[in-house]
């Protein structure tokens, strides 16, 4: 997960879906949960939710 927190994210959006490992969007809420404290296997549940959206 840390290569999640300090992955660079794409320049702009391709809404495919599932949406892009690196898309903005999917990062953003990753560092979003991370912020509010999750950790560990919950912030992959995020990440795969944020994927599926």
């Amino acid at each position: 997960m840390k290569k999640l927190l300090s992955a660079k994210p794409k320049k702009k959006c391709c809404r495919s879906k599932p949406r892009c490992k690196k898309c903005p969007l999917v990062l953003h809420k990753v560092q979003k949960a991370a912020h509010n404290g999750m950790r560990g296997k919950d912030l992959e549940k995020v990440y795969k939710l944020a994927r599926k959206t």
